[in-house]
């Protein structure tokens, strides 16, 4: 069991063709990912042959690929200004699941094909963008996440950044992971917390779970709201900020405070009255959750 993504997911990648969607593409073949096509409409008709000898087709766009393969997940390594036009395409094509990893892409594009997935009835799941994707050690990864971090196990995790989903996971791993998410911190994203923490609790293969927020926006508050009425399962969770200067942007784009809002100590605090320990570092919070499961 896992969330999202399973050994059985079968995966294509627009941009596989690129340099970027080259060298994750083999990582993710290294993982075990089922990666079942690449798209280019360019290079449609080809075949790209990666490490051990695997072959892999290229297709001239997502709804052949599905039509051909049955793929049923998508990782999007498209530059800034065509990620909206390939994100659109995979909702078009109502592939279940749509994994955005590239930075840089502008709000009003994320507004656009997240409205677009509303009309159609969020037929697509989409995760990001600017994220670093989804793993299911020993399964599968789609996205860039490394795949030797970590192992299988009980913990479920959550997290806007990158980096300190791979801190987390590396600090954790002789506990292991049922799935990790990485959602991205940009202000418009597709998957939240929320979805992810809804998820986790009704996975039978997770038993605690670790949230991962940072300042700016009030996607916590709203998790922790969300905790406190629909998850029983342990949560620990880390809010990255806590020494940010007021009313700075910080890194990522949705990382912007104004007032007592949106503060890590704000967030921190919502956390803690729903019931969720939070560490005030990453090292805190991975011995919170060795306490909960290992004692």
């Amino acid at each position: 069991m896992a969330i999202f993504l399973t050994k059985d997911s079968k995966v294509i990648v627009q941009g596989m063709t690129g340099a970027t969607g080259m060298k994750h593409t083999t990582l993710m073949l290294g993982d075990g990912t089922n990666i079942v096509g690449g798209v280019n409409p360019r290079k449609a008709g080809t075949t790209v042959t990666f490490d051990q000898g695997r072959e892999v087709p290229v297709f001239g766009s997502v709804k052949e690929a599905m039509e051909a393969t049955g793929a049923d997940v998508t990782v999007i390594f498209v530059p800034e200004k065509f990620t909206k036009d390939a994100v659109v395409e995979a909702i078009e094509a109502e592939i279940p699941l749509a994994v955005v990893i590239t930075e840089g892409v502008a709000v009003h594009d994320s507004a656009a094909f997240w409205a677009l997935a509303q009309q159609k009835g969020n037929k697509t799941r989409i995760i990001g963008p600017n994220c670093p994707g989804l793993i299911t050690p020993g399964q599968s990864n789609a996205g860039i996440i490394p795949g030797d971090i970590t192992k299988p196990g009980r913990i479920g995790l959550v997290s806007k950044s990158g980096t300190l989903t791979y801190q987390m996971m590396y600090e954790l791993r002789d506990i292991g992971f049922s799935s990790a998410v990485g959602i991205g911190g940009d202000p418009i994203i597709g998957t939240t917390h929320i979805d992810a923490l809804a998820a986790f609790e009704a996975d039978p293969d997770t038993d605690l779970i670790v949230m991962i927020g940072e300042i700016g926006g009030d996607a916590e508050e709203r998790a922790a709201a969300f905790i406190e009425k629909h998850v029983t399962k342990p949560v620990v969770g880390y809010v990255a900020g806590f020494t940010a200067p007021e009313g700075k942007t910080m890194g990522h784009a949705g990382a912007i405070v104004s007032g007592s809002s949106g503060t890590a100590q704000a967030k921190k605090e919502a956390l803690e009255a729903a019931g969720v320990k939070v560490g005030k570092t990453p090292s805190e919070t991975a011995r919170l959750a060795r306490e909960i499961l290992v004692g």
